[in-house]
């Protein structure tokens, strides 16, 4: 998991230190950034860009996506990560949940602090991973509530349970592309590793 993570800050800071890749970006003039925030580099460059962004993830495991968009998060019903609790939890489940989140908040520095000093040397500002999605447009979430324990949402975040899933008739993944569709013609993907190209957008860059 390390060899990965140290990976992925790596690439993302090669990519923002390429100036020539940069400032193609700068003058291609893209409406908009599809990415996924779990590594933020995409999150970087919609700043730096003045793009709104789309968020296309399946949840961060600390819940910052959670402090990102003031979703309420009550431990009450909503299980943490790795719990392995239900949404019907004793008391005492309950306050263990709640406990949870303690740790989160050490893995959320452990993780994200490189990319947020990153960030503020490349932005020329201080700012924080959780300050940059904080802007984002909108969140497309990879959960469905028929497998996923019921939670609340964000006028913002919009379930595409199933957009994975390759089978080509799910209603899901017909809305998901439909959305893509209605997108500005100018769309810049970036995702973790891969990136794709649908055909009603004209043109795509890919991180």
């Amino acid at each position: 998991m390390k060899r990965f993570t140290d990976f992925a800050f790596s690439s993302c800071r090669s990519l923002l230190q390429n100036k020539e890749l940069i400032r193609y970006l700068e003058e291609s003039k893209f409406d908009a950034i599809l990415t996924d925030p779990v590594i933020p580099c995409g999150v970087i460059l919609a700043e730096h860009l003045s793009l709104p962004s789309v968020y296309f993830l399946r949840g961060i495991p600390c819940g910052l996506d959670f402090e990102a968009t003031q979703c309420p998060n009550p431990p009450s019903y909503v299980p943490r990560g790795f719990s392995q609790f239900t949404d019907h939890m004793t008391f005492f489940q309950r306050v263990k949940n709640l406990l949870f989140d303690t740790q989160n908040l050490f893995l959320c520095d452990f993780a994200f602090e490189p990319y947020s000093k990153l960030a503020s040397e490349f932005l020329q500002q201080d700012v924080t991973v959780q300050d940059l999605l904080r802007k984002g447009s909108v969140w497309l979430l990879r959960l469905d509530f028929v497998l996923d324990y019921p939670r609340p949402l964000m006028p913002n975040i919009i379930p595409i349970g199933g957009a994975n899933c390759a089978h080509k008739e799910l209603p899901q993944v017909e809305m998901h592309f439909r959305f893509l569709s209605l997108l500005p013609h100018y769309v810049f993907l970036c995702r973790r590793i891969f990136g794709f190209h649908h055909p009603g957008i004209s043109k795509s860059g890919i991180c």
